[in-house]
């Protein structure tokens, strides 16, 4: 069982950049995959990015490729997505979520947290 809760969402401006937090609580936090993902309203819940156990290893949609950042540290229990040169398009609730098995869709993540809002202003 693991517990997830996201923090550091906002208000930030076209250009601006957040830093989302993802902590974990519950055994074995560097056995999972952890994975972003986000919701925009009236839309389906959508990939962001995953990071494998060891950390070693990203995965990032076409979407923020080269503007976000996922990275973890195991000895905090925690998750960070770094988003920078963030775009009106970028607002959405983002999700923390772990996993078992590497996925990049929603049916392969068993745990997720309550997500944070975050908004980027044109």
């Amino acid at each position: 069982q693991v517990q997830l809760v996201e923090s550091g969402g906002g208000l930030v401006q076209a250009g601006g950049s957040l830093r989302l937090s993802c902590a974990a609580s519950g055994r074995a936090f560097s056995t999972y995959t952890m994975a972003w993902f986000r919701q925009a309203p009236g839309k389906e819940r959508e990939f962001v990015a995953d990071i494998r156990s060891s950390g070693g290893v990203t995965n990032y949609a076409d979407s923020v490729k080269g503007r976000f950042t996922i990275s973890r540290d195991n000895a905090k229990n925690t998750a960070y997505l770094q988003m920078n040169s963030l775009k009106p398009e970028d607002t959405a609730v983002y999700y923390c979520a772990a996993s078992r098995i590497v996925a990049v869709t929603t049916t392969g993540y068993r745990y997720w947290g309550q997500g944070t809002q975050v908004t980027v202003s044109s």
